[in-house]
């Protein structure tokens, strides 16, 4: 996947074409990630699960692992968690990472931010840019 450091530049060159604002959104959350200093990943992480007495591996999409020093946080990308489905395939490849750094769900929608029953940060997508320290709440 490629991100532009300029989405307004991306939209010029795809002549206004393509404004998807999950796609958006991504770009502009990735590039707040790199402004932070973060190395960032996008891609999947690979858990071992057994089923019965096999081990299984299994390969989970996190939209970004941000990276600075010993500091790692697993940041999803969602724009809207109208539903209980939505909500619970957004979270579900964050649960089954087996380490306990930081994990982020960051929304559309203007919310107050809060720790869910399973420790996951919801954050409003305004909340994470105009506060330094969002991602430590």
């Amino acid at each position: 996947m490629y991100f532009f450091s300029d989405v307004g530049l991306r939209n010029c060159a795809t002549g206004f074409r393509q404004i998807e604002e999950n796609h958006l959104m991504e770009n502009i959350i990735y590039n707040e990630l790199k402004a932070r200093g973060f190395n960032v990943d996008v891609g999947m992480v690979e858990t071992q699960e057994r089923d019965g007495e096999k081990m299984l591996r299994k390969r989970y999409e996190v939209d970004f692992v941000a990276n600075q020093g010993s500091r790692r946080y697993y940041v999803q990308s969602a724009l809207r968690m109208d539903t209980r489905e939505k909500e619970r395939q957004e979270k579900n490849f964050l649960t089954h990472i087996p380490d306990s750094f930081r994990k982020i769900i960051v929304t559309r929608d203007q919310i107050v931010a809060y720790h869910d029953e399973d420790g996951v940060l919801r954050i409003g997508l305004f909340d994470f840019l105009l506060k330094a320290q969002s991602l430590d709440y």
